[in-house]
């Protein structure tokens, strides 16, 4: 529709593009009578960027890489914690990670930070429908006011994913107390045998009723895989050849990483098939990795259910779509897997937006961070952006992606926060009373891989003053 085109234009033109100050909503009389976008908000756990859409061409990804030529695609977006609970808590309330708030897996907004105003609250205030279905907050009954309907999960605790469908499997979880079996799983089964094929199904329902509606709506699905254990039907496990597959080749520790760097992979360590210590072996790591291809191509299976049904209900052109993943994942760079850690690897994740009549298939080099995407939100549906908010709308991106953008990102995991700007990631780790005891800094421009940590030497202080005068205007109550 042309008022998308008209909103986003009159947006562009007054938001503010001074880098580091937080974008407004401007409204009009003309604003408040154009009608507002439906929002398809799509989450997937423990997605890396390594899509055909990034660049890459390992993993089969065809509905993911559709999505992507019609979006803006952020090669350069990064989650505030690197860890699913807190992540999504930051995005979801706009507010960054403290010391004491959004900290891990666990997190509860309505214990961290009950006051805040979330995205799916602040949409349905303003006339929105809105609809979770799946893994949105980590905890299924978190800020539930938020939602026109009572969260659905395809689990109704919302808390178990491990999600196994062979006895043999049910069986080890159930003898560990519901805890893990093993850490994949290939079963000839139908998509909708596992929680992801049934999230899709549950989501088009919605997207039928709600095609009805004379409603807005704000409809958020959120994916399970890839998360752990890699579990999937066989048809998908079957697009690749596992003897192809290649592991991390940085599989060692960075040079003079310091330990509050690395961690044992405890989510990895969980599993009944995986050794309590030690590395893999080669053949264990080319099969978590081939898990880890074969779910993205399952779950990339349920999107495009998703979004085929968008399109044949004639919603697709009135509908903004975001596709995001919660923050990055580690197969074995580093010696590592799972997240957890702050390395780019951990905190770099997959984001892109579809809105409608605004041209697809371009990709901004632009530093962006999920804390950025409730205000662009807001500012796409016409509404007031809270005042709260700690990101900056990219709204200007949309059509000017090529343009000069934020200095730099902030991330932070426990006792490690870290900045990221063009040149460089910084890391340092202090504790409760601002002492630091060890740091990180990697070049990017020479070691994207981030394999020599070169913080100490002296050559480099400089730099590392400018980043902590930027890092510790973000922290001034945490960090000195």
């Amino acid at each position: 529709m042309r008022s998308h085109l008209n909103r986003l234009l009159f947006l562009s033109f007054l938001s503010l593009s001074i880098l580091g100050c937080r974008s407004q909503a401007y409204r009009s009389e003309q604003m408040l009578e154009m009608p507002k976008p439906n929002i398809l908000f799509i989450a997937v756990d423990d997605l890396r960027p390594e899509l055909n859409c990034y660049g890459k061409s390992q993993i089969i990804s065809p509905h993911i890489d559709q999505l992507a030529a019609e979006s803006l695609v952020f090669n350069r977006a990064y989650c505030q914690v690197p860890v699913c609970g807190a992540s999504r808590a930051s995005l979801l309330t706009g507010f960054r990670p403290t010391r004491t708030r959004f900290i891990d897996y666990a997190t509860r907004v309505d214990e961290d930070a009950p006051q805040a105003l979330t995205l799916p609250q602040h949409l349905k205030d303003h006339g929105y429908y809105t609809i979770s279905n799946g893994k949105i907050f980590h905890h299924l009954d978190d800020m539930k006011e938020g939602w026109s309907e009572a969260p659905w999960h395809p689990n109704e605790s919302g808390t178990n994913w491990r999600d196994y469908v062979l006895e043999e499997n049910i069986a080890m979880s159930a003898q560990n107390k519901g805890g893990n079996g093993r850490s994949f799983e290939i079963a000839e089964v139908a998509d909708e045998a596992y929680f992801d094929g049934k999230t899709a199904q549950k989501t088009i329902e919605d997207l039928k009723k709600l095609a009805h509606k004379d409603q807005p709506f704000f409809l958020a699905a959120g994916f399970l895989k890839p998360h752990l254990p890699f579990n999937a039907p066989k048809k998908y496990w079957d697009l690749y050849d596992e003897q192809t597959i290649s592991p991390a080749e940085n599989n060692f520790r960075p040079e003079h990483a310091p330990d509050a760097a690395m961690h044992n992979w405890g989510e990895l360590r969980n599993y009944a098939d995986i050794p309590a210590k030690g590395p893999l072996s080669d053949d264990k790591a080319k099969k978590l990795v081939h898990g880890y291809y074969a779910c993205i191509s399952y779950t990339d299976a349920q999107i495009g259910k998703v979004l085929q049904a968008l399109d044949d209900l004639g919603l697709a052109d009135n509908t903004i779509v975001v596709l995001w993943g919660d923050h990055g994942w580690n197969l074995r760079e580093h010696g590592l897997w799972c997240k957890h850690a702050n390395f780019e690897t951990s905190l770099r994740a997959p984001l892109m937006i579809k809105v409608p009549e605004i041209e697809g298939g371009q990709t901004t080099n632009a530093l962006t961070e999920f804390v950025d995407i409730y205000p662009s939100l807001c500012e796409l549906a016409g509404i007031s952006v809270p005042h709260h908010l700690q990101g900056s709308s990219f709204v200007p991106l949309l059509t000017q992606p090529e343009q000069s953008w934020k200095t730099h990102t902030i991330s932070k995991f426990h006792d490690g926060y870290t900045i990221k700007n063009d040149d460089y990631r910084y890391t340092e780790w202090s504790n409760a009373q601002g002492k630091i005891y060890a740091r990180m800094l990697y070049d990017h421009r020479t070691d994207s891989l981030e394999n020599y940590n070169i913080a100490e030497k002296a050559e480099n202080e400089s730099i590392i003053k400018q980043m902590q005068q930027t890092l510790y205007s973000a922290y001034p109550e945490e960090l000195e």
